[in-house]
C-alpha cells in the first residue's frame, strides 16, 4: 500500500549546532556553551551541510562565518528556536505575547537615515511588530526574499531584471539631492555652487550605484570632474567618513536637517536633477502584511522631508 510522497526530514539536533555555532562566533565557543567537543560539534554540522546539499560554514582567517547560503538557513534556525522556546513558556503558563516579526532585507547603498524614517511606521502604525533589518547587495537579498526569509527589501532601485525570481517592485517615493560639506570647506564651495565643486574633494558612492551613475551623467552635463577621495559601497561607511567635513558628500534632500545635525556639517547647494528612488521590493503583488502596508501608506510624506 503506497504511504504518499518520501517525506524530508531535517535532524533538529544538527541545526541546533549550527546555529550555536554562528550565534556564539565559532566552534570552540559553541561546544562551551552546549558541554561537547568540537570534533562533534564540527561533525554534526558537516552532516547538516550533506543533509541540505549546501555549505554552511566558511574560514575567513581565523573566523568561522556562514556563507550566503549559511546565513539563510540561521535565519530560519533563528526562528524555529524561538517559536520553540515560546511553545515551552506557554505549557508552562508564561504566555510571552511574543509580537508578529518584520524582516526587512535593506540594500546597502540605501541611507540609513532613510531606512529608519521609512521603516519607523511600520512600528508606531501597525500594532506590536518585532523588526528584524538585515543588510546586502540587491541579488543576495532578492535570494532571500525567494526563500521567505525576508518580508520585503528596501532598495534604491528595482529588483536586478537578470534574477530569475518573480518579484514585485513598489515605488514608495524620490528625493533631490543636496551636497555636503564641513567647516572652511562648505564656505568655500557654497559660493559659485555648481562651478565651485571643481576639483574638490569627493566623497561618493560606487559606481554600480544607481545614484553614482546618475551623478555622473549630472557632472558631465556640467563639464565638472570630481577629485574622488573615496568610493564606497555602503552609504553607512561613507557617512562615517563624511564626519570628517573634509570632502563634499551627497545625501537626499529628505534627510537634510538630519545630516546636518548629526554629522555637524553644512549644505552646500542641491539639485532636483538627480533623482533618488527608493523601493519596496516583495514576493507579492498585493502587499498584505500591516506592517508592510503601513511603511508604504507613509513613505510618500516621510520622503517630502
Amino acid at each position: 500500500m503506497s504511504t504518499g510522497p518520501a517525506v524530508e526530514w531535517l535532524n533538529y539536533h544538527h541545526l541546533l549546532y549550527f546555529w550555536t555555532v554562528v550565534r556564539e562566533g565559532g566552534v570552540s565557543r559553541a561546544a562551551e556553551r552546549l558541554r561537547l567537543a568540537q570534533p562533534t560539534i564540527s561533525a554534526q554540522v558537516r552532516v547538516l551541510e550533506q543533509t541540505l546539499g549546501e555549505t554552511l560554514l566558511e574560514r575567513k582567517g581565523r573566523r568561522v562565518v556562514p556563507t550566503e547560503v549559511g546565513r539563510v538557513v540561521y535565519g530560519y534556525a533563528d526562528e524555529i528556536f524561538s517559536i520553540g522556546r515560546e511553545l515551552v513558556g506557554t505549557l508552562k503558563g508564561r504566555p510571552s505575547g511574543r509580537p508578529p516579526q518584520l524582516t526587512v532585507g535593506v540594500a546597502n547603498a540605501v541611507p540609513k537615515l532613510i531606512v529608519q524614517r521609512l521603516l519607523r511606521p511600520a512600528i508606531d502604525a501597525a500594532g506590536p511588530v518585532r523588526l528584524v533589518c538585515r543588510e546586502g547587495n540587491p541579488e543576495q537579498l532578492v535570494s532571500a526574499l525567494a526563500t521567505h526569509a525576508l518580508d520585503v527589501i528596501i532598495s534604491d532601485a528595482p529588483a536586478p531584471p537578470h534574477v530569475r525570481v518573480r518579484v514585485f517592485n513598489h515605488l514608495l517615493g524620490e528625493s533631490g539631492l543636496s551636497f555636503f560639506a564641513g567647516g572652511a570647506l562648505a564656505a568655500k564651495v557654497r559660493r559659485r555652487f555648481p562651478r565651485s565643486l571643481a576639483g574638490v574633494p569627493w566623497l561618493l558612492p560606487t559606481s554600480n550605484t544607481s545614484l553614482r551613475r546618475a551623478l555622473d551623467q549630472w557632472f558631465e552635463s556640467r563639464s565638472l570632474h570630481p577629485r574622488v577621495l573615496a568610493e564606497f559601497e555602503d552609504s553607512a561607511l561613507m557617512d562615517a567618513f563624511a564626519e570628517e567635513g573634509a570632502a563634499v558628500f551627497p545625501a537626499p534632500t529628505a534627510i537634510e536637517k538630519q545630516v546636518c545635525r548629526h554629522y555637524r556639517v553644512r549644505v552646500i547647494g542641491r539639485t532636483d536633477d538627480v533623482r533618488e528612488r527608493y523601493y519596496a521590493v516583495s514576493a507579492e503583488r498585493r502587499i498584505k502584511h500591516p506592517a508592510v502596508a503601513a511603511i508604504t501608506a507613509a513613505a510618500h510624506d516621510v520622503l517630502k522631508g
